[in-house]
């Protein structure tokens, strides 16, 4: 018989898959692939059919590497700073837990992933793969020069959607389907996504508002106060919600995707209750539970309105 030493260690391997996710924030990816798992059951349903099970594979391998890619560079670039905010003084680089060889590691192999998994999806999102991987790299530099580093965030995050509908789609037509431009389809979710993320980011921000101003760097917290950057965030989640409820008009979602709105909108008018009180502990549930519950709750109701198209249609 085999000796209990001959079987692996899963607690250590548990362990270290735990460190790593920890690492690139991996529960954070609830933020945008729902917003990319959305966008692909709508650009299949140009009487294309569902997507099958190797498209839906490939496209969460390519989102996931997409974004374990940046938040690798994010970690790299950021990790003398992380050193010096008490706040981030312990994530895993400035503590040693993980070797910045490791991170480079991590970050070319992401980076890779992304790359393969799109020549497999179609030569469109292969050739644009490159410039994915800098736009998402890009934002980790912003705070050094621009105040408006929350809209990089948000253009970064946005190329999920897109990402998804290219990889079914191939390309964007300007066919009419369902009476309106198919192309303003994806356009108008990303950006709605675009201003969901500076909406968010901006209360996130809020965490840092005294070192960043130490430090030199810039937000729009820091450029504007906490009190004028929190209102200009609840416009910009006022204006995503705008978005999505025309993105059900334009794809003449059901009442029941319009159902699911309402209580999206509920979930960011408490998000922004929450942010007010200013305290680490309300911002974090702020940012991370109502954002994952808006992007679930929107993905949830969109598969629906596309699975069950008949079943209680807006304007019949």
């Amino acid at each position: 018989m085999t000796s209990g030493r001959d079987w692996p260690d899963n607690g250590r391997v548990f362990g270290t898959l735990r460190k790593w996710g920890e690492f690139v924030k991996f529960s954070h990816t609830v933020f945008a692939l729902p917003f990319a798992l959305a966008s692909m059951a709508i650009a299949a349903r140009d009487n294309r059919g569902w997507p099958g099970l190797d498209k839906f594979l490939l496209i969460l391998a390519a989102m996931v590497c997409a974004r374990t890619c940046a938040m690798a560079f994010n970690r790299i670039v950021d990790r003398k700073l992380d050193a010096a905010n008490p706040r981030t003084a312990l994530r895993h680089l400035p503590t040693g837990q993980i070797t910045l060889a490791s991170a480079w590691t991590l970050w070319a192999l992401s980076g890779a992933g992304l790359i393969v998994a799109s020549w497999f999806l179609n030569a469109v999102c292969f050739y644009l793969s490159p410039v994915a991987l800098a736009v998402v790299c890009f934002y980790s530099l912003t705070k050094r020069f621009t105040d408006y580093t929350h809209v990089f965030l948000g253009v970064a995050l946005a190329l999920a959607p897109l990402g998804a509908w290219l990889a079914v789609q191939g390309g964007f037509s300007f066919e009419p389907l369902l009476g309106t431009t198919t192309a303003l389809i994806p356009i108008v979710m990303a950006v709605s996504v675009v201003f969901w993320l500076i909406g968010f980011d901006i209360i996130y921000a809020l965490q840092d508002f005294e070192f960043d101003k130490r430090a030199g760097l810039r937000s729009l917290v820091v450029a504007w106060g906490p009190k004028v950057a929190l209102s200009a965030a609840f416009l910009a989640h006022l204006l995503m919600w705008g978005l999505l409820a025309v993105l059900g008009l334009l794809c003449r979602f059901n009442v029941a995707y319009f159902a699911g709105l309402i209580f999206i909108l509920g979930c960011l008018l408490v998000e922004h209750w929450l942010a007010r009180k200013r305290s680490l502990k309300w911002i974090n549930a702020a940012f991370f539970k109502l954002n994952a519950v808006v992007s679930i709750t929107f993905l949830a109701v969109t598969v629906a309105a596309v699975a069950f198209p008949g079943f209680l249609r807006a304007g019949r």
